[in-house]
């Protein structure tokens, strides 16, 4: 049920193809309807016509005419359906083919004709018919059968309804069919979708290209992701460009800084920011290299996620407990997955480093390392001064810097280039939300069964 609830074309499909079925149910009730009238009139029809032919002999020679009749119709009864009965004034019965006159039924004053009919039951048999009281206190009945008319509605039932089982099943077996058709294109746009969402800006859907909606569809997308892979490659090649060609100009000032003579601290805090300059455009390199790989697997091989996460926590400990810094880890072994060791214990430095850097005294730093059921989830945690949770997301941008970072010492590159090997290595990054400090987990992709 919750896959048919997820899936809206079969929805689309199945709600059309009840619609059509209350529109075709509708319309045969409409004819059902209609054929029960068309059958009732008959019937009245019919036994107008008997009782005109009664009133006419009535009329001209009275009851002895209309006793002989009834006889001669009586006798035909069995193949037509009619009951006849004419009784006398003292209650015997002068002709017909039945004894007496149906219980319930009272014959009212008047003329022979078809005005007003009732229905009745005799013998299990349904009838329509008129009962009359004769001039001088002659009662007599004449009915037609219903039950040729109630087998053929009974017959027009069963075939609408198993017209309607058809139709249903028809119905659902076109749904199906119309929604696989329309998945089946739907998926081929999703699995293009995750691709460049992984990185992947040179993925394009197999095949030709249908001549519908769906066809136009995706000539646009491929359209759209040729400019955006050209406006990529641009903007990486303009970044790259502008890296190394100030980083040599930089490199050359620092060396004559060196071999300069003067005041040193003017010379040093020169230096220090030359060196600072040219660590952002590494930071620039390094981002932008881990992007362009992003979506791949090439370089990545089997490593220990709990192996790299030890080393790097035990290279910071000193650090923390020169700060006082309540430091502690809890490591799963065992944790391996495809990826870059330097990379990935790039990204935990700065995470780590990160955290020492804008914690106080006192505050605590824990690291988690445990095998989710689909991921391995790693958490780096402070008690530090946090993050507004409106400028979570911001902090991972180039260059973004939050208010707890104006006393510190950086450039802003740091948690880009988390992002930017997580995304290389298909981990999800998440802020979580706690109360303070702050607080980041990693989802890392396991490593496949056939390569452990």
């Amino acid at each position: 049920m919750r896959k048919l609830r997820g899936k809206a074309s079969l929805r689309l499909a199945l709600g059309l193809s009840a619609l059509l079925i209350v529109f075709s149910l509708g319309a045969m009730a409409l004819q059902y309807r209609a054929t029960a009238a068309e059958l009732e009139r008959r019937e009245r029809s019919l036994l107008a016509a008997d009782l005109a032919g009664l009133a006419a002999l009535y009329d001209q020679r009275r009851i002895i005419a209309l006793r002989q009749a009834m006889e001669f119709r009586s006798a035909a009864a069995p193949e037509t359906g009619m009951l006849y009965l004419l009784e006398g004034k003292d209650g015997e019965k002068l002709a017909g083919n039945i004894d007496a006159m149906p219980e319930g039924l009272t014959p009212t004053p008047g003329e022979i004709d078809a005005t007003d009919p009732v229905n009745f039951t005799l013998a299990a048999t349904p009838y329509l018919g008129v009962a009359r009281e004769l001039r001088g206190g002659f009662p007599m009945l004449v009915a037609r059968s219903r039950a040729p008319t109630e087998a053929a509605l009974a017959a027009t039932r069963a075939q609408i309804l198993a017209t309607a089982l058809v139709l249903v099943a028809l119905s659902l077996v076109a749904g199906w069919l119309v929604s696989r058709f329309i998945m089946r294109r739907i998926d081929r746009l999703n699995r293009l979708a995750d691709q460049v969402a992984a990185g992947d800006l040179s993925a394009r859907l197999p095949g030709p290209r249908a001549d519908d909606e769906f066809g136009a569809l995706e000539r646009h997308i491929h359209t759209m992701l040729d400019r955006i892979g050209h406006l990529t490659r641009a903007h990486g090649r303009l970044s790259d460009t502008i890296a190394h060609e100030l980083r040599t100009p930089l490199n050359r000032i620092q060396g004559k800084l060196d071999k300069l003579e003067g005041d040193p601290e003017a010379i040093a805090a020169v230096s220090s920011e030359i060196r600072g300059t040219v660590r952002i455009f590494d930071s620039l390199l390094e981002i932008s290299s881990a992007e362009a790989a992003s979506g791949g697997g090439t370089g990545l091989v089997p490593v220990s996620l709990s192996q790299i996460t030890r080393e790097v926590t035990e290279l910071y400990e000193p650090l923390a407990e020169e700060k006082a810094l309540d430091y502690g880890a809890v490591l799963q072994e065992g944790c391996k997955l495809l990826g870059d060791r330097n990379l990935i214990a790039q990204l935990i430095s700065n995470l780590v480093d990160n955290a020492i850097k804008f914690c106080r005294a006192g505050d605590a730093i824990t690291i988690s390392l445990e095998e989710g059921p689909e991921r391995h989830l790693l958490c780096i945690s402070d008690t530090g001064p946090g993050v507004p949770a409106e400028a979570r997301e911001a902090v991972f941008e180039r260059f973004a810097r939050a208010e707890r970072d104006r006393e510190v010492a950086g450039h802003g590159l740091g948690l880009a280039l988390v992002r930017a090997i997580a995304t290389r290595h298909g981990a999800k990054l998440r802020v979580l939300d706690v109360e303070k400090g702050f607080s980041i987990e990693i989802a890392w992709p396991k490593l496949p069964p056939d390569m452990g």
